[in-house]
C-alpha cells in the first residue's frame, strides 16, 4: 500500500513539475508585449516625412492654414496636414487643432517651434 501511493505522489509531483516548466518556458517569450515601433507589419508603407524630429515646427506643417492638423495619439511626434495612417504603428491619425497638438507635443517632451 505504502509503495503505491509513492507512486502515486511521484506521479503527481512529476506532473505538477512539468506543468510548472512549460509554463515558465511559455512566458519567457518576447511575445507578450511587442515593441511598440515593430507594429508596423507592411514596412513597404513607410513615409517618415511625416514622422517629426527637432524642434517641430506646426504652422509649417499646417499647409493648408485650416489651424487643424491630424496626429498619431500614441507616436505624438508623428504630424500631418492630410488624413492618414501612422508609418510607425499604423494607427489612424486624429484630427487636432494646433493648439492641441502643441499641448500633446510639450507634455510629452518634444520640443515645439515658437511663432
Amino acid at each position: 500500500m505504502k509503495t503505491k501511493s509513492n507512486k502515486i505522489f511521484q506521479i503527481v509531483v512529476l506532473a505538477g513539475s512539468l506543468t510548472i516548466f512549460a509554463i515558465f518556458v511559455s512566458c519567457g517569450r518576447d511575445n507578450k508585449n511587442p515593441d511598440h515601433q515593430s507594429m508596423n507589419m507592411d514596412k513597404k508603407q513607410i513615409d517618415s516625412t511625416i514622422v517629426r524630429v527637432g524642434v517641430i515646427d506646426l504652422q509649417a506643417i499646417d499647409e493648408n492654414k485650416d489651424v487643424m492638423v491630424y496626429q498619431d495619439p500614441m507616436d505624438w511626434n508623428v504630424i500631418s496636414d492630410e488624413p492618414g495612417k501612422c508609418p510607425l504603428c499604423g494607427m489612424k491619425l486624429k484630427e487636432v487643432s494646433l493648439e492641441k497638438a502643441k499641448e500633446n507635443l510639450i507634455n510629452h517632451g518634444f520640443k515645439i517651434e515658437e511663432n
